[in-house]
Formats: structure tokens, C-alpha cells, sequence
């Protein structure tokens, strides 16, 4: 399972060459597509959300430590909550080690 993730993520990091070439101008009559998945990013990692996020994961930790949930099933809730508030830094990671090659 892990080779063939690194297996993608190099594929990934291999193609993402070409994409630099393309203009970064946003198309023609994209500006409200723009706005609404600039509202929807900050809906996803607004306040509200990460309040939500730092008590499921008190939650999770606490069911661990009780016994109630499975280790595994707890670390993959953290470990997916990290994924996704840090999704931004890990993209800028990978654009960077990109842009190295």
C-alpha cells in the first residue's frame, strides 16, 4: 500500500511539471465559480470548523482512552483531520520539491 502511494505521488510529482507552463490568468466569466469555492474553502476551514475538528478529536482521543473505539479507527480520524486542515502546506510541499527537479 505504501510503495503505491510513493509510486503516485512521484507520477504526480513527474507530470506536475507541464502544469507551471499554463497561463494563471482565470478564464473568461470564472469569477463567481472563483468566489463560491473561495466561500466553500473558508466554510471548510473557518472557525466554526476547526472548533468542530479540535472537539471531534477530543472526543476520539477520549473513546481511545476509554476503550470504547479502536486505536486504528481513532488515529485515522486525527490523522485525517491533519490531512485535511493541512492540505494547503502539504500542496505548497509538493509544488515545491516539484519545482526543485
Amino acid at each position: 500500500m505504501t510503495r503505491k502511494i510513493a509510486t503516485l505521488a512521484a507520477a504526480a510529482a513527474l507530470f506536475a511539471g507541464p502544469a507551471f507552463a499554463q497561463a494563471q490568468a482565470d478564464p473568461a466569466g470564472s469569477s463567481p465559480l472563483i468566489a463560491a469555492l473561495t466561500w466553500v474553502q473558508g466554510t471548510l476551514l473557518g472557525t466554526v470548523a476547526t472548533s468542530a475538528a479540535v472537539i471531534a478529536i477530543a472526543i476520539v482521543g477520549f473513546l481511545m482512552l476509554s476503550g470504547r473505539m479502536e486505536w486504528r479507527r481513532g488515529v485515522i480520524v486525527i490523522v485525517g483531520a491533519f490531512i485535511i486542515f493541512g492540505a494547503v502546506s502539504i500542496v505548497a510541499g509538493i509544488r515545491s520539491l516539484a519545482g526543485a527537479m
